[in-house]
């Protein structure tokens, strides 16, 4: 099943709908749920009927059926009471932390690093990355996330994979100029981690068939950077599994229906992959040629991330977004 929203200037959270395997037809599904965040909370009850949407959907028996335009869409929740990101590719951990000079975390292979981001003002996937300062360093960084039911504090990473409901797509934004004096100063992300955005559609475990097994999505996210070809990073070689990053973040805390929780950038060793941000871009470039020639983001530099199945079925629709000067 797919699921996305549909802007509309009268409800932040947009208005709920259902879309076909084949992204191009939908249907309103408000009068189960008005949005995909209150759809999330009420799960098990919304669930059945969203399914039973979808099947009536794909086989023509919807007349309020209309035609798909992704420049109608939000991202999947355009709030979320929470966001939280983790790192799991550990190739990106290390061309980032080598090229901020950082040393490796001990706990590299053994504990997820995790911040929690802003969540209450999503982008939309069509929508302009607004550049307050060009010294600010603006980057893309190419992900997947997952939306989890409730979470009880302490829950299993096992335990945790049971909790997932929906997978998405992310372009999550990072300032890698103000990166450095944040973490120097002792209290991480904040100024340095402005909204991010996720392709306009989520979809069930079930969308991706034999491409989701132990936790993880093993597809290449595919990422296009002012029309040239930057990445296709595999997601299958996260080093934890989504299970064993919702566990790391219910620790201590319970996570509410609707969290949404980040593999960090899709990373892979094999350099015919390329990758999912200029920083790592940039850090292979100082690494084989002792100099950077990659520039971050400029007004008018546009990123596009999609993700395909075995038969080059867009799965989420696309994330295509320009930097802009902002107001």
């Amino acid at each position: 099943m797919k699921l996305g929203t549909l802007k509309n200037p009268a409800r932040r959270d947009g208005d709920l709908v259902v879309i076909s395997r084949d992204n191009t037809t939908a249907v309103k599904a408000t009068h189960i749920a008005p949005s995909l965040r209150e759809a999330v909370e009420d799960w098990a009850n919304c669930k059945p009927k969203l399914e039973q949407l979808a099947r009536e959907l794909e086989e023509s028996r919807r007349t309020d059926a209309f035609e798909v335009d992704e420049e109608e869409f939000h991202s999947p929740m355009p709030r979320a009471f929470q966001w939280a990101d983790g790192s799991a590719f550990l190739h990106h951990v290390k061309l980032v932390r080598m090229a901020r000079k950082a040393p490796m975390p001990e706990t590299l292979f053994t504990t997820p690093l995790m911040y929690q981001g802003g969540s209450d003002d999503f982008l939309a996937p069509r929508e302009s990355i607004p550049q307050v300062d060009f010294a600010h360093g603006t980057d893309f960084e190419g992900e997947v996330a997952v939306v989890t039911d409730f979470v009880p504090m302490g829950v299993t990473p096992e335990k945790a994979l049971e909790k997932i409901i929906l997978v998405m797509i992310a372009n999550d934004v990072s300032l890698r100029g103000l990166i450095p004096d944040e973490l120097a100063a002792g209290f991480g992300f904040f100024q340095s981690k402005p909204s991010s955005a996720f392709a306009p559609f989520a979809v069930t475990l079930d969308e991706l068939g034999s491409a989701w097994k132990e936790g993880r999505v093993h597809l290449p996210l595919h990422v296009e950077y002012n029309g040239h070809f930057f990445g296709k990073a595999n997601a299958g070689q996260m080093h934890f599994h989504f299970g064993q990053l919702i566990a790391h973040a219910a620790r201590t805390r319970n996570l509410t229906a609707g969290t949404i929780i980040g593999s960090g950038t899709v990373s892979n060793e094999d350099p015919a992959a390329g990758s999912s941000c200029l920083a790592e871009k940039r850090m292979i470039e100082q690494i084989n040629a002792g100099k950077i020639d990659t520039p971050f983001m400029k007004v008018g530099d546009r990123i596009r991330m999609e993700m395909k199945d075995a038969q080059g079925r867009n799965l989420f629709g696309t994330i295509d977004q320009q930097v802009v000067k902002a107001p």
